[in-house]
């Protein structure tokens, strides 16, 4: 009985350790994201100029994505998870202090790269932490990270409305991101180096991996949309005030905060085929309310079942790739986030340049098309693969 509870009380301090680097990793992203308007205005950004600037970002994810599970693999999970979330949050306060475009440009770059390091290595961690558990638990450390998305949307709005410099929001975020990483990390999973000699290093990616990276592209793409454009949407298509601009983005993260953590009882109950169908038809129908009927009320409407649609589709994803038995739990995240963070690092730049074209509600038009796809795509997974 002793060693029973030793046991699950160990396993519930991995599980809140873990969770916390996600919430750090929300928190930082869409503390972020709720600023684009001001630093648009700060840097008199046109919105192709706005898309080629949020291109930088996602640009160095991608680029240090392939040595992410090599990484994983060499220093552990636990060790990179630090070292980008340290990264990570130290770099947010140099966002507003670069003085020229290009030195915000390389900011961005260093922080994607640190963002990638901290989201995989998470995941990873999360994966060690569900073996530990017999029922369904991974999406619920992706619904601290919209928890975490959440707050820091709401702490947004709060900064803005009360006409809080972006300097001084992100130095209060850094500081308090800090601090939870530093009383985190002790508890922390740490694994073997036995665990971790098991399989190769690099392996290339089967085509089931292939397809769920897809999957998770077209998910991708709507949250890059979402988080990069939701407050310019409100504030050029809706003509919301300067105290409701981040509004939409509330909308967008509250349902996704939400959903994300009732998925292990849908997923339970009607299977991951059913659920990423609705899901995608759930993103498309949100879309195209906002686009067909741009008032703040159907705008925050659509905004709503978009993020009900989203919130499923990464968990679910992410999950079935860490239990394939042909490639280390790192590899094999590494390999899906490379083709589905293209989402993040495409979107952004071609609603952007859609918007420059002809406009925001043309762009976001094109972006509902992506859930369509999620649930085409769904279809055609195997049951053998589902969780």
């Amino acid at each position: 009985m002793f060693l029973s509870k030793q046991a699950h009380t160990s396993r519930l301090q991995h599980r809140i350790a873990v969770s916390v680097f996600f919430f750090i990793s929300g928190f930082t992203f869409s503390s972020w994201a709720s600023r684009i308007p001001s630093m648009q205005q700060q840097y008199h950004l046109n919105d192709a100029r706005l898309g080629t600037v949020l291109f930088i970002m996602p640009l160095g994810l991608i680029v240090t994505l392939p040595f992410t599970g090599v990484l994983i693999n060499k220093v552990s999970s636990r060790v990179l998870m630090l070292w980008g979330a340290l990264l990570y949050v130290l770099l947010l306060p140099l966002i507003p202090a670069a003085g020229k475009v290009w030195q915000l440009s390389f900011v961005l770059f260093i922080f994607g790269a640190s963002r990638n390091f901290l989201n995989v290595s998470a995941n990873a961690q999360s994966v060690s932490v569900q073996a530990m558990y017999d029922k369904y638990i991974f999406a619920s450390f992706h619904g601290l990270w919209s928890l975490a998305g959440f707050a820091g949307a709401t702490l947004g709005s709060f900064m803005i409305t009360h006409n809080i410099s972006t300097a001084t929001h992100f130095y209060i975020v850094s500081a308090t991101t800090l601090i939870l990483i530093l009383f985190s990390f002790s508890h922390t999973v740490k694994e073997t180096t036995k665990q971790q000699e098991k399989k190769p290093l690099i392996v290339l990616p089967d085509k089931r991996l292939v397809k769920l990276g897809v999957i998770a592209f077209c998910s991708m793409c709507c949250e890059g949309t979402m988080y990069d454009w939701s407050g310019v949407y409100f504030q050029k298509a809706v003509h919301a005030q300067a105290s409701q601009v981040g509004w939409g983005f509330v909308a967008y993260m509250g349902t996704m905060t939400t959903a994300r953590f009732t998925c292990g009882r849908l997923v339970d109950r009607y299977g991951v085929k059913p659920v990423l169908q609705v899901s995608g038809c759930l993103i498309t129908a949100g879309l195209l309310t906002a686009v067909t009927l741009p008032t703040m009320a159907s705008a925050l409407t659509g905004f709503a079942l978009t993020g009900l649609g989203v919130s499923f589709v990464v968990p679910l994803i992410l999950s079935i790739s860490g239990r394939n038995s042909n490639m280390p739990v790192g590899s094999a995240l590494a390999a899906v986030s490379i083709i589905s963070y293209l989402g993040f690092l495409l979107a952004p730049p071609v609603i952007g340049y859609i918007a420059e074209l002809f406009s925001l509600r043309i762009s976001f038009l094109l972006m509902a098309a992506f859930g369509i796809m999620i649930a085409l795509l769904a279809s055609k997974i195997k049951k053998a693969h589902a969780l």
